[in-house]
C-alpha cells in the first residue's frame, strides 16, 4: 500500500472514531472517509480494533520520537518537563479528533488501554521520571520528592487538561495552558 493511502486510512479512522465513537463506527465509514474500497482496509488490518490501535500507536510513536529528540538536547530537567508539557498539549491541540480518541475511545476498554499503557505509557513516564531524578541529583528538585508520585501528578495534570478541553464547548487554545500547568507542577517539585 502506498504510504499516502495508508496514512489516509489511519487519519480517516481517527476522524470517524472521534465523530461516531469506536463501537458505533463501521469499517465502511472509515473506507468512505479515506476514499478507498471497504476491502482495502481488510487487506492491511484484520479488524476495526487493529485499525484503532495502529492509528493510536502511530500517532504516539511520532509524538515520542519528537519528544525524545527535543528533550535530549536540553540540559535542564525543569526545561525538559516544561517542554514535554508543551509538546503533550500542543500535539493534541493540533488534532482534536486524535485527542477525542485518546481521551474517550481508548479508555473505554481495558482490552485497548492495557496494551497501550504497557507498551507506550511506560516510555512516556520514563522521560518524566528521568527528568525528575536528574532534577533531584542536581539539587533543583526536592530530595524528598517521590519520583512515581511526581510523575503521575505531572501526567495527570496534563491529561486532565486535555479531557477538559475535549469536553469544553468553548474550544479554548489547549496549547496556551501548558505554561500554567508546568508552573504549578514545577513549583511543587522545586526545593
Amino acid at each position: 500500500m502506498s504510504g499516502d493511502k495508508y496514512q489516509r486510512i489511519l487519519d480517516a479512522a481517527v476522524s470517524v472514531f472521534a465523530e461516531r465513537g469506536f463501537h458505533a463506527a463501521r469499517v465502511s465509514d472509515v473506507a468512505e472517509r479515506a476514499e478507498v474500497a471497504d476491502g482495502t482496509i481488510y487487506l492491511y488490518f484484520r479488524n476495526k480494533e487493529e485499525l484503532l490501535m495502529t492509528a493510536i500507536n502511530t500517532a504516539f510513536d511520532a509524538f515520542m520520537s519528537r519528544a525524545r529528540t527535543e528533550l535530549g538536547a536540553m540540559p535542564s530537567p525543569a526545561h525538559k518537563l516544561r517542554r514535554l508539557a508543551h509538546l503533550h498539549l500542543e500535539a493534541l491541540a493540533e488534532n482534536r479528533d486524535l485527542a477525542v480518541v485518546f481521551q474517550m475511545e481508548l479508555r473505554q476498554s481495558a482490552r485497548f488501554l492495557a496494551p497501550f499503557s504497557s507498551d507506550h505509557m511506560v516510555e512516556y513516564f520514563g522521560l518524566v521520571l528521568a527528568a525528575i531524578r536528574e532534577g533531584k541529583e542536581q539539587g533543583i528538585f526536592r530530595p524528598d520528592l517521590r519520583d512515581k508520585i511526581a510523575a503521575n501528578c505531572f501526567f495527570g495534570a496534563l491529561d486532565e487538561m486535555v479531557t477538559s478541553w475535549v469536553l469544553d464547548d468553548s474550544h479554548y487554545q489547549l496549547g496556551d495552558v501548558a505554561e500554567s500547568v508546568a508552573d504549578i507542577i514545577l513549583l511543587g517539585f522545586q526545593k
